[in-house]
């Protein structure tokens, strides 16, 4: 394989592990309005647990410490990393959502991001501490046979697969009551409330489904790498997510995934390509996350809604009967209609 054709494979997969991260993140922000900063310790979490299902017992031969061991195949590790990242999402929930909201909310997330990150790495015995999980088995590749060049078009074809299943998901609960109703929430949630819904399970659900997200971007990433330690998932990794985002557009999986294509994709890989400066090998990363920042310092300034902004339902309500009304309802209407169009202008403007 040529290195062109592996570079360009290799995007593909990691384009399809953010697109999978930024619609989990989507779920939660987007539609519900819930901030999380610690999004990418439940990344971790579900690449961990899919690493550990994955791999035989440890025995110290290959110098690491971790729990369980299971060797257990592939589709179930990854399922099992998605629901241990899911249930971990729960708990943090229950921490965070019952009483507080917005900035308070997020200040609980950053804390426990914070004590995530030091656990997992001091406590050896777990994830094999800061060397982190090494050697993780890829999914099918010993099963059939396959020379590590084909594989790669192989494992292309599983991070495609589950891109697919979770941007149907993703498409149907935006769609879905249930999606109205986190919507609803995220627009007010002490209006939502005075009109019976249960908020706090609504965003708990949220909050559930989005870590599920980021359990399964984990495990794609982990089997791809087949290794990860707490480097990779360090406060920098949570801003390029949040960063894609906001510049692709809240509320749309199509601006999601477009912001993952332009960040995580473009510019992150696209400065790699700078030629080095002798003397401070440190300048390339500087300037990559100077450029990024910069981008989303323009973009919430110039178009705050995102590239591709989310669709806000409209009523047409010229296709309300109106004839024989009184003429208050039709002067209503009138006017109704007319500040929609309005609206419509200045949006589009």
């Amino acid at each position: 394989m040529s290195p062109v054709l592996y570079y360009a494979t290799t995007l593909l997969v990691f384009f399809f592990d953010y697109n999978i991260l930024t619609w989990g993140l989507n779920i939660q922000f987007g539609y519900t309005g819930i901030l999380n900063f610690a999004f990418i310790i439940f990344m971790a979490i579900g690449a961990y647990v899919s690493g550990v299902f994955a791999l035989p017992q440890a025995n110290g031969i290959a110098g690491q410490t971790y729990i369980l061991g299971l060797s257990w195949p592939f589709p179930l590790t990854l399922i099992m990393g998605g629901l241990v990242a899911a249930f971990f999402g729960l708990l943090v929930g229950l921490i965070a959502l019952k009483r507080l909201r917005s900035d308070y909310m997020a200040i609980v997330t950053v804390a426990v991001g914070a004590i995530a990150y030091d656990f997992i790495g001091n406590v050896t015995g777990l994830f094999n501490g800061w060397d982190g999980l090494g050697g993780v088995p890829q999914p099918l590749q010993t099963r059939f046979n396959i020379d590590f060049n084909t594989y790669q078009f192989v494992y292309v074809g599983i991070a495609g697969v589950v891109m697919v299943i979770l941007w149907w998901l993703a498409n149907r609960i935006y769609s879905s009551p249930f999606g109205r109703t986190l919507r609803s929430i995220r627009e007010d949630q002490d209006v939502s409330e005075a009109f019976g819904k249960n908020t706090f399970k609504y965003r708990m659900l949220a909050m559930v489904i989005g870590c599920f997200y980021a359990g399964i971007a984990g495990g794609i990433l982990i089997f791809f790498t087949t290794a990860l330690n707490p480097s990779g998932w360090t406060t920098g990794e949570t801003f390029v997510v949040w960063t894609a985002l906001l510049i692709g557009g809240t509320g749309n999986n199509w601006g999601a995934a477009l912001g993952a294509l332009l960040v995580p994709v473009g510019f992150q890989e696209a400065t790699r390509f700078l030629p080095q400066f002798p003397g401070n090998p440190d300048l390339i990363p500087a300037l990559r996350n100077i450029i990024v920042g910069g981008l989303l310092i323009l973009v919430l300034w110039f178009r705050p809604q995102g590239i591709i902004p989310e669709k806000k339902a409209r009523f047409n309500i010229f296709r309300i009967p109106l004839h024989g009304a009184p003429a208050e309802v039709r002067s209503r209407a009138a006017s109704i209609a007319a500040s929609q169009k309005e609206e419509s202008n200045v949006t589009d403007g």
